[in-house]
């Protein structure tokens, strides 16, 4: 059973930084997804086995996704946090690490879930 732990959520002002972490129990294709108050969950970044990444438009230029792989763990260093950024952050895990996936729907392993609020 893949188990994903994440961490790193919080509180922040506009303008701020945050970086969350999810531990895996393995090495997997990873991705972060955010829902926020009555939307539907979102895509936000995805890393491959080989350090392929992909973004959501709404992220480009302030979120990086990263991995430590000694460490089976992924990053998603956010700066320039804006107020329309708070949610819930998901990090999920598939097995085959080949591509990048952006759609929810292609992830087996879901991460319980990290608030990020964005004070304005």
């Amino acid at each position: 059973q893949v188990q994903l732990v994440e961490s790193g959520g919080g509180l922040v002002q506009a303008g701020g930084s945050l970086r969350l972490s999810c531990a895996a129990s393995g090495r997997y294709a990873m991705g972060w997804f955010r829902q926020a108050a009555g939307k539907e969950r979102e895509f936000v970044s995805a890393i491959n086995g080989s350090g392929g990444k992909s973004y959501g438009d709404s992220v480009k230029g302030r979120f990086t996704i990263s991995r430590d792989d000694a460490k089976n763990t992924v990053y998603l260093q956010m700066n320039s946090l804006k107020p329309e950024d708070t949610a819930v952050y998901y990090c999920a895990a598939r097995g085959d690490a080949y591509y990048t996936y952006t759609q929810e729907s292609q992830y087996r392993y879901w991460g319980q879930g990290t608030q990020v609020t964005v004070s304005s």
